[in-house]
């Protein structure tokens, strides 16, 4: 597998993450404390995750197919972006257990 596939799946991991992170505090300032501005902050901020969420799920297939997880792993990390902070632990969780196989590519079989 390619560094690549792991690095833009944890550039994406991370920016879902923050903008997560971000919506609930919005949401907490617009409902709870019935802050002025905040409802246009949600919105942008909502609009954003969004659209970025759909691709993180695209980079993490990508990745959960290439390191060929079973369906419930891959399930996880695909949720890991709609739970706020979450997608930092399993970010990190992932990363630290494709290292290896980023870093001693297995030599690809020629078939006959």
């Amino acid at each position: 597998m390619k560094k690549s596939v792991l690095t833009r799946y944890r550039v994406m991991a991370y920016v879902t993450g923050v903008l997560l992170v971000l919506l609930t505090l919005g949401v907490i300032a617009k409902y709870l404390l019935e802050m002025d501005g905040a409802a246009d902050f949600t919105r942008i901020i909502g609009i954003a995750h969004g659209w970025l969420y759909v691709v993180y799920l695209v980079f993490a297939f990508d990745l959960g197919s290439k390191a060929k997880w079973p369906v419930g792993k891959q399930l996880w990390v695909l949720i890991a972006g709609t739970i706020p902070t979450a997608a930092f632990f399993v970010e990190r969780k992932i990363s630290r257990e494709l290292e290896d196989k980023v870093a001693h590519p297995s030599p690809a079989v020629a078939k006959a």
